[in-house]
């Protein structure tokens, strides 16, 4: 039986650390990071116990509690949490990961003064997105879906001294508020058709059986509404283009927003509300579709970019289109086993990323970088390890995960099949373009650019623990039987050799075509002149940037314009005009009821009083 204690404790610990550090611990770097730390892994501690209690079971237990919140007439919202398999394991990689990742943050941000707002805009980040995993309504959900935008525009425009990370930071938030209100919307005409039986609810056991009777093309605008909510918070076209810039935040936060938390929120949403999307066919081939031309974009656009981190950001953005792609295809188990094991891979490569960035002294061009495996050796092979559990390797984590999705598409949708198959060979190339740029060689600048006297080092311990503990995640993912853990009750998925083939080789072409490239070093990128103009295309993102600045610039604003001059014109001149004027007319008419003489105030008392007596007596 699932202890409901633990449950609220790993869902409040963080808050609790957030609230520590906001009143308390401001001016103490060293205590606030420890209230932070122990926040997470309370949490994780919890998650680990409630883990063992609901796989006791057979089948797997599951608990739901909930309290009164809002209640009137028919309308009732409560607060409270749904524990089952899918929860726990969702919690277990926030909580895991997310563990992680605060304890490389002491480390990494050991020498930025403002380090305790730092951990408490984490902790707050922390609590919010278990508030989304635990969630056992909709209206809760949304609450904590804005929580996670709001104190993810708090961590990417961490620096927000920098225009670039300010502008950054409401990038993200501007993006995904457009993306909510369709979210919100679904929500809202989802509640307003569901009064069958017991009445309108936003529980999610409630609207189970209330999906059936829906109208299918009322259903279909629904899910499609739904997962406008998923296409910002997961970033799929055309909402992706917050991500990328999401970058300018501090390394911790980009491992945490794009590995274990806020990018992972859109697909969890998915697996949560699949019975709401499932029943449309309409809406799944066009989830499907948007995944995968998301996950095919992002790998072309990595081939050309130079920041180390930006690289590992369209990685994020090709692998969320694939488990997108597999969750439109019918695949929630796929969807959430690629999810959970690119956890574990995604943020042990921003880590290590964020290891060299700190060795290099904030260098972050990778071409600013060379042979950093013998000045960095912990750092390289745990990056190794990533990079080739991101390519696809066998027998690494993401080799099963990533096989799962491509034959779940191999055996519904050829041309699905075809477009992930490029896609995860062009990451296999991306990634080792990266990895020989930065790692290989045998000689290195072992200076920044201008700068010669600060040699390349490795990282700390508390930095570089973190690294070897998710390496060891990556590699043994795929034998630890998550697709089990997640979905029970579904029979374990058998691998499909000729896919696994046809992958492991495009992996291993992908890889080799980087290293004939990139092993020998050249001054310059080679695929500059080989994709001659189409590279300068690659570099401007496929103008996405340049088509939305033109539409606010030229369109938004130039609406915003006519409306401002028929609000002066019509609203101001004769509306608010006209009244302002009645006003003032009604004002002098009661002016001479307040002059202050008690006499007429009298008379005016008995003259009502008798008119209030006549109109009784006349009811009488």
């Amino acid at each position: 039986m699932v202890d409901g204690c633990l449950v609220w404790t790993a869902f409040f610990a963080p808050l609790i650390a957030c609230l520590l550090i906001t009143f308390f611990l401001l001016k103490n770097k060293n205590l606030s990071s420890l209230v932070a730390i122990a926040g997470i892994l309370t949490s994780f501690v919890c998650s680990c116990l409630i883990f063992s209690q609901i796989f006791q079971a057979s089948p797997p237990a599951q608990l739901q509690q909930s309290l009164p919140w809002i209640h009137f007439d028919n309308f009732a919202i409560n607060f409270g949490f749904l524990m089952n398999p899918l929860a726990i394991m969702m919690l277990l990689i926030v909580t895991g990961v997310g563990s992680a990742i605060f304890i490389y943050s002491r480390g990494y941000m050991d020498e930025d003064p403002s380090s305790p707002r730092f951990f408490a805009y984490l902790s707050l980040f922390a609590f919010s997105m278990i508030g989304i995993v635990l969630s056992d309504n909709l209206i809760q959900l949304f609450i904590f879906w804005e929580l996670v935008g709001l104190s993810s525009y708090l961590l990417i425009g961490f620096w927000y001294f920098k225009p670039s990370a300010a502008d950054a930071g409401v990038k993200a938030f501007l993006v995904n508020r457009l993306s909510d209100f369709g979210f919100l919307t679904g929500i809202i005409l989802l509640w307003s058709v569901s009064d069958i039986g017991a009445g309108r609810s936003f529980q999610f056991t409630d609207l189970v059986p209330v999906i059936s009777h829906i109208d299918p093309s009322l259903l279909t605008g629904i899910a499609l509404l739904l997962f406008c909510g998923v296409m910002g918070k997961s970033a799929q076209v055309p909402l992706h283009v917050w991500l990328i810039d999401a970058m300018e935040g501090p390394t911790p936060v980009s491992a945490l927003i794009h590995a274990a938390t806020m990018v992972a929120a859109g697909i969890y949403l998915l697996a949560r509300l699949f019975f709401i999307f499932e029943p449309s066919t309409t809406a799944m081939i066009i989830i499907a579709y948007v995944g995968a031309i998301t996950s095919l974009m992002a790998a072309i656009l990595a081939v050309a970019e130079n920041d180390i981190k930006r690289i590992l950001a369209y990685s994020t953005l090709s692998q969320l289109g694939l488990m997108v792609m597999a969750l439109g295809l019918g695949g929630p188990m796929q969807g959430m086993y690629h999810l959970t094991t690119h956890a574990f891979f995604k943020a042990l490569l921003f880590l290590g990323a964020g290891s060299v960035i700190y060795g290099m002294h904030h260098e972050q061009d990778i071409w600013k970088m060379q042979g950093l495996w013998k000045k960095m050796p912990i750092t390289g092979w745990t990056f190794f390890i990533g990079t080739l559990a991101l390519s696809g390797i066998w027998p690494l984590s993401g080799f099963w995960s990533k096989d799962a999705i491509l034959a779940l598409a191999f055996e519904h949708n050829p041309v699905l099949y075809v477009i992930a198959a490029i896609a995860s060979g062009l990451t296999a190339f991306y990634m080792g373009r990266l990895f020989f740029v930065v790692f290989w060689g045998d000689t290195s600048p072992g200076r920044r650019k201008g700068d010669h006297h600060h040699e390349v080092h490795e990282s700390p311990w508390v930095m570089t623990l973190p690294l070897i503990f998710l390496a060891i995640l990556s590699a043994i993912g795929g034998f630890i039987g998550i697709p089990q853990y997640i979905f029970p009750d579904q029979a374990p998925e058998q691998l499909n050799m000729k896919v696994a083939i046809i992958s492991s080789i495009v992996a291993v072409v992908g890889l080799s075509f980087a290293f004939i490239l990139y092993g020998k070093r050249s001054a310059t990128d080679p695929l500059i002149k080989m994709l001659g103009g189409f590279y300068n295309v690659l570099k401007s993102k496929f103008y996405f940037d340049d088509v939305y600045a033109w539409y606010v610039d030229h369109v938004q604003q130039n609406i915003a314009l006519a409306m401002e001059k028929v609000e002066k014109s019509l609203l101001d001149s004769l509306i608010l005009g006209e009244l302002v004027h009645l006003s003032r007319i009604a004002g002098r008419g009661l002016r001479y009821l307040q002059n202050g003489l008690v006499q007429r105030y009298a008379m005016v008392f008995i003259f009502g009083a008798i008119i209030l007596f006549v109109v009784l007596s006349q009811n009488l």
